[in-house]
């Protein structure tokens, strides 16, 4: 199997990455520069790396470099700096979501391709009417106003949801959700669900990058794990947080 990520030179990214790899998997990255990856990986037979900055690829383009890939991931965010989180594309992941989906149906592949996207448990799966307290409704009303980044999330999310759909012929998607990000060395013990345990604003959960990556790369690579979550947006935590 091969993937294509995007978004591989951010921190849960290259842990996707390595993720993958180590399991002798075949993977496609997309990144503007090299000097953000591990030098390791240049020597990697199983990694091809593609210097290109994914605002200025073209479907057509995509639809090349993803045309023998059988799964792709998206790990982008905005970077936390005034510019990352006001400046432009702000709408850098919903566009990067919507090129690889063009592309994935340009191409017309007989077996549909898997789609993983990082998102966010503070965005909600409006496929299941998911209920939040007043106040939360208040605070994310105030994140889609003041921070575009969220609400860059959240169109991310439904692209797939809704223009993907669930009886897309070329393309099956999850959409991962973690909940507050930690870094750790190692995998621990996490827990998924259908729908977030706890409130995003007012009682956050931790999920470390790297669970996050081993889940992502479990959807990828194991079919048992895609048939359960397919077409669903799984929250993710750390079973210390659950």
């Amino acid at each position: 199997m091969t993937t294509l990520i995007i978004g591989a030179s951010g921190a849960t990214g290259k842990l996707l990455v390595e993720q993958l790899l180590t399991s002798d998997q075949k993977v496609k990255i997309i990144i503007r520069s090299a000097g953000n990856i591990p030098d390791h990986w240049t020597g990697n037979e199983n990694l091809t790396i593609i210097k290109r900055n994914i605002t200025d690829i073209s479907v057509e383009e995509m639809s090349g470099y993803i045309a023998d890939c059988q799964s792709a991931a998206c790990c982008l965010g905005h970077n936390l700096t005034f510019k990352g989180i006001f400046g432009k594309p702000k709408r850098l992941v919903t566009d990067s979501v919507r090129l690889l989906c063009e592309a994935i149906q340009k191409n017309s592949p007989s077996t549909p391709v898997r789609f993983v996207l990082m998102n966010t448990a503070g965005n909600c799966n409006r496929d299941l009417n998911e209920r939040i307290s007043f106040g939360q409704k208040i605070v994310l009303g105030l994140l889609r106003l003041l921070l575009p980044p969220h609400i860059d999330n959240e169109m991310a999310a439904d692209y797939l949801r809704v223009n993907a759909g669930q009886k897309n012929p070329f393309i099956e998607w999850a959409i991962v959700r973690p909940d507050n990000l930690t870094d750790e060395e190692k995998v621990t013990e996490y827990s998924l669900h259908k729908s977030p345990t706890r409130s995003a604003i007012f009682n956050a959960g931790k999920t470390s990058r790297i669970n996050v990556a081993h889940f992502m790369a479990g959807l990828i690579s194991d079919t048992g794990i895609w048939r359960k979550w397919k077409g669903q947006m799984p929250v993710i935590y750390n079973v210390s947080e659950h």
